[in-house]
């Protein structure tokens, strides 16, 4: 089975703004699903069974880390997902926006229940759905080849090609074994010469 394409910064960038000028009333949420995937690595499995009470505390910030549960991602087992500051900032603007507040202080409280990403029709995504949502993101962008399965491949590829240390990306990514890890590395001539550079 073909892998997920790894995608570059620029295809990144790219596939941002189109949904930005392309998407309509839900660019917004497409550009918050592209981020979330790209800075965190998180499944699409994952992302569609956020919600709020999973991202935010009850005096409406965003949580540093997402607490899963087993139910929420894949296998048997739960697992934290970190989140970087700037995914923090972004989380709350896209928030600001879908409820149409300044201030997210007590929503928790008020709709803690609720997805963090909706659909067309106003429900929860379902895996499939989603998955289905970043391939005509990535199409309508041209980016050949990628999926809903790029942005955990390109985070991971990332973080391989600035030099982090392996078996904290394993620790971060959710993979029992490092093998799984070193799968999703995609070693093209930029990795080896970020690499070579390190020295």
């Amino acid at each position: 089975m073909k892998q997920a394409k790894v995608l570059t910064t620029e295809e990144i960038n790219s596939a941002i703004s189109d949904v930005m000028n392309y998407s309509g009333k839900w660019a917004k949420r497409n550009r918050m699903l592209l981020l979330l995937s790209h800075h965190t690595g998180m499944r699409v499995v994952e992302m569609s069974a956020l919600r709020l009470s999973d991202v935010l505390d009850i005096h409406g910030r965003v949580l540093s880390e997402i607490n899963l549960a087993a139910h929420q991602t894949k296998g048997s087992q739960g697992r934290r997902v970190i989140l970087p500051n700037r995914t923090q900032t972004e989380i709350s603007k896209y928030l600001q926006h879908q409820w149409n507040t300044k201030s997210l202080q007590g929503l928790v409280y008020q709709a803690g229940n609720q997805p963090l990403f909706y659909s067309q029709k106003l429900n929860a995504f379902t895996p499939n759905q989603l998955s289905q949502v970043f391939s005509r993101i990535y199409r309508d962008a041209g980016i050949v080849g990628a999926t809903s399965h790029s942005g955990r491949r390109s985070w991971i590829t990332a973080l391989c090609s600035k030099g982090a240390n392996v078996r904290a990306i394993q620790m971060l990514a959710g993979h029992r074994s490092l093998s799984t890890t070193q799968k999703y590395v995609e070693l093209g001539d930029h990795v080896l010469k970020a690499v070579a550079e390190l020295i």
